[in-house]
């Protein structure tokens, strides 16, 4: 049994490739591991707010110093970095948008960036702190980006692999449906995007 923390980022719904393809990995772990939980956070429904000034000086205010109005500015921050420590498997529905990741998904990862709680530093410079979990990354495009001309222009696996791993979150396995524009590409996409899953 395992807990899994569904992340959904894509604008589009129940038609996003990147949702079916997400939607697939959480069915497969189910399968491996019957009774596991899903908590679903769409990113649409509960949308991070950006950081600004007020919060990112209360993310740095010590606990027992924070104001009222300084704890409801982080309370996001703190429900999400919750949410992925409690977790012990991630997949996270990442489409590739002008070539990176949606914006709501990018404020997510600036509210999980705690120093002292997600990360700390060392001598040697910042060490991961969110340990023992399994990421699973669905990403979808309309172009092919894991080979070929396209892959110079993949900023969503090659980012979330190093920004993840630098909060300590080094066991990711990326799936993809990719050439959904592509004509003689797009008509088995999704099929062989969902083909390739392998849980570990």
């Amino acid at each position: 049994m395992k807990r899994i923390l569904h992340l959904i980022s894509s604008i589009q719904g129940n038609e996003s490739y990147s949702y079916k393809l997400s939607r697939a990995i959480v069915e497969k772990v189910i399968e491996k591991y019957p009774g596991s939980t899903v908590e679903n956070v769409d990113l649409n429904d509960h949308e991070p707010p950006h950081l600004n000034p007020t919060i990112l000086q209360s993310m740095f205010t010590p606990v027992d110093q924070l104001t009222a109005e300084a704890k409801e500015s982080i309370r996001y921050s703190d429900a999400a970095v919750a949410q992925i420590l409690a977790a012990d498997i991630i997949v996270i529905g990442a489409p590739l948008y002008n070539y990176t990741i949606p914006s709501s998904l990018k404020a997510w990862i600036d509210h999980i960036t705690r120093a002292g709680i997600t990360f700390g530093y060392s001598e040697k410079g910042p060490v991961g702190k969110v340990l023992g979990k399994k990421v699973y990354l669905a990403m979808a495009s309309g172009g092919v980006y894991s080979e070929g001309p396209g892959k110079v222009n993949d900023f969503v696996a090659p980012y979330l692999k190093a920004f993840l791993g630098a909060l300590g979150m080094t066991d990711l396995t990326v799936f993809r449906v990719e050439g959904v524009k592509v004509a003689g590409v797009k008509e088995q996409a999704l099929e062989k995007g969902i083909a390739g899953i392998h849980i570990d």
